[in-house]
């Protein structure tokens, strides 16, 4: 367990897993530089936590310059960030070829571009600002970004590409720089996400039994299905972050679990059953 209190930087902290862990880490004793659009949120938690714990800073992660200036503020009321919690984001229930390329374009600059440049900025501060060098890097993903559901394509394709960007990331950074990332990885919990925005129906996609159509048909009321408590996310965070090697993959939630498991068992099967496509597939010499 850390011994004096962290430097929590935590994008989209006005709801959900976002506010979730600002409560839980100013509670814990950390201090943190909770980010969002509209920063009047959490007027609430500034007036009960002290300046010298909670910094509110508006923050849109969709224009670069803002990132910069957020994380230059971080640092000149704090002299270093422990914890990156970028988790920024937001969903829109669409089918794949229906959504306007509008929505589809700006859930790619927050949830990926976004989370891309603030990933940058993070990891410059623990390598570049930090004393001792090194840092935590929290990037929230989803469970969907192995397998989209029908209706939410858009989303899970931003968030498969911040999977393979992290995982990129893994594979250049320098040990020696002390940086350990992991992707969580949640299924289904209560945030703000089940109060998502919800596109006209494409034409062509009408009839009940189609997927697209019996996934809009839980909406309103989907929160129902939605299971898992963001408070108890917010725990393993802490947890997570007292790990001296975190696993790069977290998947949290029942259905995660089955997930995971269902993504593997596919890959496996395709390279067993088709292994020998490839054993005369090469150049000869």
């Amino acid at each position: 367990m850390s011994s004096s209190p962290r430097v929590w930087f935590i994008t989209g902290a006005s709801t959900g897993f976002g506010r979730s862990v600002t409560e839980l880490a100013l509670q814990r004793g950390d201090i943190v530089v909770a980010t969002m659009r509209k920063p009047d949120i959490l007027a609430d938690l500034s007036a009960k936590f002290p300046s010298s714990q909670l910094l509110v800073l508006s923050l849109d992660v969709t224009r670069p310059s803002e990132i910069s200036a957020a994380f230059r503020e971080a640092l000149n009321a704090f002299g270093q960030i422990d914890i990156v919690f970028n988790n920024a984001g937001y969903y829109v229930v669409a089918e794949a070829e229906g959504i306007s390329d509008e929505k589809a374009r700006d859930m790619f600059e927050v949830m990926f571009w976004g989370a891309a440049n603030v990933s940058k900025e993070a990891i410059r501060c623990f390598r570049d600002i930090n004393k001792p060098i090194g840092g935590r890097l929290l990037q929230v993903s989803s469970r969907r970004a192995w397998g989209p559901a029908p209706g939410s394509v858009h989303y899970a394709a931003a968030k498969a590409a911040l999977e393979c960007l992290t995982e990129g990331y893994v594979a250049e950074l320098d040990p020696r720089w002390n940086i350990k990332i992991t992707l969580i990885e949640p299924g289904l919990f209560r945030t703000a996400a089940t109060n998502c925005t919800i596109e006209p129906v494409h034409p062509s996609y009408q009839d009940p039994s189609l997927p697209t159509m019996q996934y809009r048909s839980l909406y309103p009321g989907i929160e129902r299905i939605f299971t898992g408590d963001p408070d108890k996310l917010a725990l393993a965070m802490l947890k997570l972050v007292d790990l001296e090697n975190p696993p790069l993959h977290l998947p949290l939630h029942r259905v995660a679990l089955e997930g995971a498991r269902e993504k593997a068992e596919i890959l496996t099967k395709a390279a067993d059953d088709y292994a020998s496509w490839s054993d005369d597939i090469y150049v000869d010499e």
